[in-house]
């Protein structure tokens, strides 16, 4: 059995170990509320209005257990993640009746914008990955999307199969009422209760909120309108520096943004890691350096 669901051999290991996560993570939400149906159940279902923070918190835990989890764990949270999925249900405002929450295609929509913001934002933000790795994140996260629900073969696992499947949804987007306020909750978003202890520094959350929105694709930022247009160039340079900045927190500092079960969760996988020969003196972030994997990997990664 293996000691975390991806090892720090993987592609995704690389992707979401790096801290350019966090503005991925917030982008896939505005970019997934691009999606009426999908906006719809997120508003009518959740507590977005008044805790956007905290969904970005939820997706951040799953994400992390499916990547840093035993395979134990990411089964037993998938589980109650599909059951509480199969019991909701949307009220499509363009038909007028109500419709699974579960439904395939809402659930590929999500899962898709979501991955394809994290390796997007990484890789624009410095997180160097070659073509084939990219492909490979992409396809590595064909077993994620099982987790919710979906077969791994009917999902984008290459570039350019996410840019086709992009291309084919876009014609069903578009800007809703609870789509622009999601986004303008996000630029300005209510701070967890552990957290809380930053609200007077808040007014700093802005400029990381425009930096999401502003990593979006051209097109869905044309979609949004909300913000005014600033230089490429001046976005990438921004990405740069938030990686650059976000990587040097010490691990153990960062964890704190995560629930406590979370941080738990994290721990144990150190210690299993640790336990199969693993160099964990650096923490979960210095596996990406194959000097401190056990020989055996090196080899078979070889």
């Amino acid at each position: 059995m293996p000691a975390t669901v991806q090892p720090p051999e993987s592609v995704t290991w690389r992707v979401h170990i790096d801290r350019s996560m966090w503005v991925g993570g917030v982008r896939g939400l505005m970019l997934q509320a691009l999606h009426p149906v999908a906006m719809w159940g997120v508003w009518q279902n959740s507590t977005f209005q008044e805790d956007p923070f905290g969904r970005l918190r939820r997706t951040a835990d799953f994400v992390g257990t499916a990547t840093f989890g035993s395979p134990e764990e990411i089964d037993a949270l998938a589980a109650r993640v599909r059951g509480i999925h199969r019991s909701l249900r949307i009220l499509n405002h363009d038909t007028g009746r109500r419709e699974r929450l579960d439904q395939p295609e809402l659930l590929l929509w999500v899962h898709c914008a979501e991955v394809y913001s994290y390796l997007e934002v990484a890789r624009r933000a410095g997180l160097p990955l070659t073509d084939a790795m990219a492909d490979r994140y992409l396809d590595e996260q064909r077993h994620t999307a099982t987790y919710v629900g979906l077969h791994a073969d009917e999902v984008p696992g290459s570039v350019a199969e996410m840019e086709a499947y992009f291309a084919e949804t876009r014609p069903v987007l578009r800007v809703t009422d609870e789509a622009r306020a999601a986004v303008r909750f996000l630029l300005w978003p209510n701070l967890p209760e552990n957290l809380r202890f930053l609200n007077a520094g808040k007014p700093g959350y802005v400029p990381f909120g425009a930096l999401c929105y502003y990593s979006l694709p051209d097109w869905a930022r044309a979609m949004y309108g909300i913000l005014p247009e600033v230089p490429r160039p001046a976005v990438t340079a921004a990405l740069r520096s938030f990686r650059l900045a976000m990587n040097s927190v010490p691990e153990r500092v960062h964890d704190y943004a995560f629930a406590k079960p979370t941080r738990d969760m994290l721990e144990r996988a150190r210690l299993r890691l640790a336990a199969e020969g693993y160099d964990v003196g650096r923490g979960l972030y210095g596996l990406r350096d194959p000097r401190r994997w056990p020989a055996r990997r090196k080899v078979a990664a070889a």
